[in-house]
């Protein structure tokens, strides 16, 4: 490999000119459009492999061969032919989740022309954290918390919303308020004014980010109380009622409840409006991590999941899940306007200006983690504006109607055993084939491991491993909303067929 120095052709300038280059651009766009348009015809058709898997040493070796071994030219020719290499390594080595047979995580195989939308900003580098320094990327974002926020009945002028880089971050910003609300001196003074350790209570399915942000808060992981689960894996209310009261009867200062809206193992949605009638009794913060359930207020069929959500004084939703938009745009809502401003107390003179308080209000750094941020509303915005909400409300339906489907099937299939009655696209199982009768469940549990890494590795399907109370299983997000019954009846047929490949 030649330093930067050495057998150079090129000035600085030139150098720099050509990556600037408009006509450059131009032509790499053209070729780039044609090869993402190849690429989504493979994957949509299941051409190839759902994971192109390769081991983590293999892909860093490849990834650094191709940053190390690069000509000094000024040539566009040569430039525009290695960006195409470059570009078909990406989508060789990338996941596939746009492939029908991708059931995995709680990512989105997205909208792919959202992710066009997005380019415009990222090509352009629209950021944001004062209005100024953004004032299209501020005007998409709060025109979607306004759409958004329409479906929770809320009036403008009375709730606040804004977008970050993900449900984790959106978790610790408003919980971050709900800190300062609770402990009003805690921002300046810490929690030492506490008599007794301030506490988060949450269900006990909640998302790790929560006991992140405990720790982070400075309140600690041993702090978050879990409140018990029903038969149906949702909060238990009446243990919620036991364990506030007592809390308070002790002199422990409750930050929040925090509910969800659903949860992660197997999409449970909690009992929002008993929650929050609790929570109203007893004067505590409610806190609903709807970032995957969200999206159910856009279907007239399924937004009885999520009743009671408009309750809650603070909220995630992420439209990088079930609005099927590319990472990361995460919305975050706060019932009270006021209470968006808790989270900080800053002075910034070379980012704030005095002479346009009017503005302040559009200063959107003023009120979140982030100061400078993508423009990560553009995507969904894009979308919304191309094909209008109707699109939304079908995704929702069309795969949470998957996962009815996909359970059915199990429950008719002897060597198939579902864990739970899905409520949405999220649905855990087990296959258990009659060689396994009378095993232990640790070899039942073990079965399900290899089973599933037997699977993503072959390409054929890509599924995830859980475990439920220390049951061993698979779990599928029905997140592709190209996925079809018939790619369902081949999901457990492969997993019979691989089942059988293992146990011979």
């Amino acid at each position: 490999m030649e330093s930067a120095n050495e057998g150079s052709t090129a000035s600085a300038r030139d150098r720099i000119r050509m990556a600037y280059d408009p006509a450059l651009l131009r032509t790499a766009g053209e070729r780039l459009a044609q090869e993402l348009g190849r690429h989504m015809a493979f994957v949509q058709a299941s051409g190839g492999s759902v994971l192109n898997w390769f081991s983590p040493q293999e892909n860093i070796a490849r990834a650094t061969h191709l940053a190390d071994n690069v000509v000094d030219s000024v040539d566009p020719t040569e430039l525009v032919s290695r960006f195409e290499r470059i570009v078909h390594e990406m989508l060789a080595r990338g996941h596939n989740l746009h492939d029908p047979r991708y059931v995995g995580h709680q990512v989105p195989a997205p909208i792919p022309l959202a992710g066009l939308f997005d380019a415009v900003g990222s090509v352009t580098n629209q950021v944001m954290a004062v209005y100024e320094m953004g004032p299209w990327s501020t005007a998409v974002e709060l025109a979607m918390v306004s759409k958004l926020a329409g479906y929770l009945g809320w009036r403008d002028g009375e709730y606040a919303g804004l977008v970050t880089h993900g449900g984790s971050l959106a978790n610790l910003n408003a919980l971050l308020v709900a800190r300062n609300v609770t402990l009003q001196t805690c921002w300046e003074q810490g929690l030492r004014g506490t008599t007794k350790p301030p506490v988060l209570v949450v269900q006990s399915d909640t998302h790790y980010s929560i006991a992140r942000t405990a720790g982070i808060l400075g309140v600690g992981t041993r702090q978050v109380i879990k409140v018990g689960l029903d038969d149906r894996r949702r909060m238990n209310v009446v243990e919620l009622e036991q364990t506030l009261a007592h809390l308070q009867a002790s002199g422990h200062p409750i930050i929040a409840v925090v509910a969800c809206a659903c949860s992660t193992p197997i999409g449970a949605f909690d009992p929002l409006n008993s929650i929050a009638d609790i929570c109203e009794k007893h004067g505590v913060w409610l806190h609903v991590d709807a970032a995957h359930g969200g999206s159910a207020l856009l279907s007239p069929t399924h937004r009885h999941l999520v009743a009671g959500l408009e309750r809650a004084d603070s909220l995630v939703w992420d439209a990088h899940k079930m609005l099927f938009v590319p990472a990361l745009c995460a919305f975050l809502y706060f019932k009270q306007r006021k209470h968006s401003y808790d989270a900080f107390q800053q002075h910034a003179p070379y980012l704030f200006d005095p002479t346009a308080p009017g503005l302040a209000e559009y200063d959107l750094g003023l009120r979140t983690v982030e100061c400078t941020k993508r423009a990560a509303a553009y995507g969904l915005w894009g979308a919304w504006s191309l094909f209008g909400a109707q699109l939304f409300t079908d995704l929702v339906d069309v795969t949470f109607d998957l996962g009815r489907e996909l359970y059915e099937k199990l429950v008719y299939a002897p060597d198939f055993e579902p864990l739970h009655h899905p409520e949405c696209n999220i649905v855990v199982f087990r296959h258990l084939p009659p060689e396994l009768d009378g095993a232990t469940p640790a070899e039942q549990g073990q079965f399900q491991r290899r089973l599933r890494r037997r699977v993503i590795e072959s390409g054929e399907f890509y599924l995830v491993a859980t475990n439920l109370d220390g049951t061993e299983a698979l779990r599928v997000t029905l997140i592709n909303p190209l996925t079809t019954a018939e790619h369902l009846d081949q999901l457990l047929e492969t997993l019979r067929r691989m089942g059988r490949e293992i146990l011979s």
